[in-house]
């Protein structure tokens, strides 16, 4: 006899944003990963941590209901950073079938004139 389990799953529109260029004036740059639940379980996200401490990701602590989406928003610092190109890695944890996976940033800060 096999019960089926119900299980969340996590899908993202993108796992990876390019802010493109931005000045060493204005060091802060944020975006939103959005994702849906397309598990038919609650989608609980346990962790979600960046590579360095310069990048914060901010993600929902309620459940995401079945169907429904999310954001997680990303938010890099490159206050007294030198300037350059910058990669950074998110990584996310949940309950579901997906329960690790990867979101990128990356982007230039070009210095100030």
């Amino acid at each position: 006899m096999s019960a089926q389990t119900k299980m969340a799953d996590i899908k993202f529109n993108a796992t990876t944003y390019n802010f493109g260029k931005f000045p060493e004036t204005h060091p802060i740059v944020s975006c939103n990963f959005v994702f849906s639940n397309t598990g038919d379980a609650p989608l609980i996200i346990h962790q979600a941590y960046a590579s360095c401490g310069c990048t914060v990701p901010e993600y929902p602590k309620q459940p995401i209901m079945p169907g429904k989406q999310g954001v997680i928003k990303v938010t890099y610092n490159g206050t007294g950073k030198i300037p350059g190109s910058i990669h950074k890695t998110i990584t996310i944890r949940t309950n579901g079938k997906t329960e690790m996976i990867r979101l990128y940033i990356d982007g230039e800060m070009m210095a100030k004139k």
